[in-house]
């Protein structure tokens, strides 16, 4: 999609693309257990621990480095799950989200955007935002 503003110079139209931002998730496992964040910011509520992927980075370090600000914590990469591309998935912007499966150790420890990070088991989890319900149902359904 195109959208057309005015130069602020020569006020000649230019048209900028407008696409949808990447971002990453993680789901953390630690043991048999899953990191979740509760957000600091709107919108508020609990979920994976991700963000926004900086021009330059790789999906690879974006995922490292949202986890460490997000948990405090240290993963090591297993693999990518999948992306999640619905339009709605998040109700501030159109996101594309790249969501990996990462390990670490330890206890998580809330940073960056992040009011509390804590561990959770399969059926004790609360409510999640986004689509992060949907897709912690992809990862258990692979999980067997």
């Amino acid at each position: 999609m195109k959208k057309s503003t005015d130069c602020p110079k020569c006020g000649a139209i230019v048209e900028d693309w407008v696409n949808p931002k990447l971002t990453v998730d993680i789901i953390i496992e630690v043991g048999e257990r899953i990191v979740l964040i509760e957000r600091a910011e709107e919108p508020h509520g609990w979920a994976l621990p991700g963000g926004f992927v900086d021009y330059g980075e790789s999906l690879e370090s974006a995922a490292i480095r949202e986890a460490k600000e997000e948990t405090g914590l240290d993963v090591t990469l297993v693999r990518q799950l999948g992306a999640y591309s619905d339009p709605a998935r998040d109700p501030r912007q159109h996101t594309v989200s790249v969501v990996f499966i990462a390990t670490a150790e330890g206890k998580p420890n809330a940073g960056d955007d992040a009011k509390r990070a804590e561990l959770y088991n399969r059926g004790d989890m609360p409510p999640l935002m986004f689509d992060h319900g949907k897709v912690l149902e992809d990862y258990y359904k692979g999980a067997g």
